[in-house]
């Protein structure tokens, strides 16, 4: 949705996606061991700056943060896909400020187990 994939005059090079509200993002859940053994991995820029942090921290603290990261690294990695970047808010709670935009819900179909 983001990229605009849906829409008959898609083409990769321009952004003609929408904008996406992602709410209940505390509710996320993955599966297997994920939780336990999936780490994130940023680095500072310094000697010795490697940061990581696993899964079950950040879902508790940012909550927001692992879905921002699971989409975004699906999007292209240059000023384009920065920019479609920007076009996702994700909300921890169901809440969210952008109700006179009239966002229409989408239904996805998944397995949850």
């Amino acid at each position: 949705m983001i990229r605009g994939k849906h829409k008959p005059d898609f083409t990769p090079h321009v952004d003609c996606g929408d904008f996406v509200i992602v709410v209940n993002a505390s509710k996320i859940r993955v599966k297997g061991k994920r939780e336990e053994q999936k780490e994130y991995f940023h680095y500072t820029g310094y000697p010795g700056g490697d940061r990581f942090r696993s899964f079950k921290d950040l879902v508790k603290s940012k909550p927001e943060e692992v879905i921002e990261l699971a989409v975004k690294g699906m999007l292209p990695k240059n000023s384009l896909g920065r920019k479609m970047g920007k076009k996702l808010k994700v909300y921890a709670g169901p809440e969210h400020p952008h109700a006179a935009q009239e966002p229409t819900e989408l239904k996805l179909s998944y397995s949850a187990e």
